[in-house]
């Protein structure tokens, strides 16, 4: 069970009743223009909440998506996946409903979970990918300390064709200091 938090939000395991919380975001197209999913229908967003369930009671889990609680609303998720365990490299994202933009949310999101991933999952390396049209997120990115080290070209097939994708990533040693 992972429980994380700032003095500002919190990270906790999904419910089976949260899905009506994504649907409030995931059902819009600014939020996930960006994105391979979306907008979600109903059906979507209960089948990715019972998804995340079932990831994190796997065995060997790979996957921690957790919601994410701010004024005791559930406002968006956050992701870290471990991408190569021989390599311990990982992998942030996250999602915010718009009505919460703008008030640093996403990068305690990313910092919360950045901090899981080098101090409890033991991982070397953390990236993200943003799209490149995304200057929130990317901004987000630089804030939390990551490093851009490129563009990974059409990579990603989403609503309005192929997308490129801006990659960043943060070192352990780097986390540290």
């Amino acid at each position: 069970m992972v429980f994380l938090s700032n003095e500002i939000i919190s990270l906790r395991e999904f419910t089976e009743d949260d899905w009506i919380d994504v649907h409030k975001y995931a059902s819009q197209y600014i939020v996930c223009k960006y994105q391979p999913w979306g907008p979600n229908t109903e059906e979507d967003s209960k089948v990715f909440v019972n998804q995340v369930i079932r990831d994190a009671s796997s065995a060997e889990r790979t996957r921690f998506a957790l919601a994410v609680t701010y004024n005791e609303k559930m406002i968006g998720s956050g992701e870290i996946n471990i991408r190569d365990f021989t390599n311990k490299v990982g992998e942030v994202g996250y999602i915010v409903n718009p009505e919460y933009w703008g008030k640093g949310i996403a990068t305690d999101i990313a910092k919360l979970l950045i901090n899981f991933g080098f101090r409890k999952l033991n991982l070397h390396r953390i990236y993200a990918t943003c799209d490149p049209r995304n200057v929130g997120s990317a901004k987000v990115l630089e804030k939390v300390g990551m490093i851009k080290e490129g563009r990974i070209r059409e990579d990603l097939l989403i609503k309005d064709g192929w997308r490129d994708s801006l990659l960043y990533s943060v070192l352990e040693q780097e986390w540290e200091k």
